[in-house]
């Protein structure tokens, strides 16, 4: 016998987290709520009930639901469509890795943990031991992991030179891949992890 034990409490927190973010980001300013409460009545029923229960207190923000195996479809098809994703546990640690297949592979995932009171930033493809000592690793998901935590203690500290912070570390990693010249293999450069890290490092000196 396995059991799924989802709670209130624990789904307000996870959504209440995707409203706030939707409320940071430039885009849709949507949130979706991934489930399979054709399935799992209880516990996925639970789940989207407290994500519409908390959309309630965030009228800007658009809500809607989407069960997960047509939303699995739709990611490949049409990722446009989406900006802030929330979801319980197993179906966001398959989605995750289906959409970080889209933009480049587990290199570009940048991952946070984030509780009522902590966080932990750590890049979503672990240690990468089929790589390890190789310097070819994509440095990417690091780095922007730590800039999503940067960004989060800004927000929730109200303090405007971390969400400076947070935006040049954005511009440098993205100005570097944009010139292709200095990115790893996996994005189809030749450069080592370190050569794009110091990259990435030099763009930042320079704003």
């Amino acid at each position: 016998m396995s059991v799924r034990v989802i709670t209130r409490r624990n789904s307000e927190l996870a959504a209440r987290s995707a409203f706030d973010l939707a409320r940071q980001r430039h885009g849709k300013k949507r949130v979706t709520a991934i489930h399979k409460n054709t399935v799992f009545k209880l516990s996925c029923g639970l789940f989207v009930e407290a994500c519409r229960h908390v959309s309630k207190e965030y009228p800007d923000i658009t809500f809607d639901t989407a069960v997960v195996d047509t939303f699995a479809m739709n990611l490949v098809m049409r990722p446009q469509n989406y900006d802030v994703v929330v979801t319980t546990n197993m179906f966001g640690d398959i989605l995750t890795d289906e959409a970080a297949g889209l933009v480049g592979g587990l290199g570009m995932a940048p991952g946070l943990c984030v509780g009522p009171r902590y966080i932990m930033a750590q890049a979503t493809h672990g240690s990468a031991p089929d790589i390890a000592g190789k310097n070819i690793a994509n440095p990417y998901a690091m780095i922007m992991s730590g800039k999503m935590m940067i960004e989060w203690l800004g927000m929730r500290h109200q303090d405007k030179s971390m969400l400076a912070c947070a935006g040049d570390i954005d511009k440098a990693v993205h100005h570097v891949i944009d010139e292709i010249k200095d990115v790893t293999p996996d994005l189809g450069g030749s450069a080592s992890t370190e050569q794009m890290g110091g990259a990435i490092c030099h763009k930042l000196s320079m704003q």
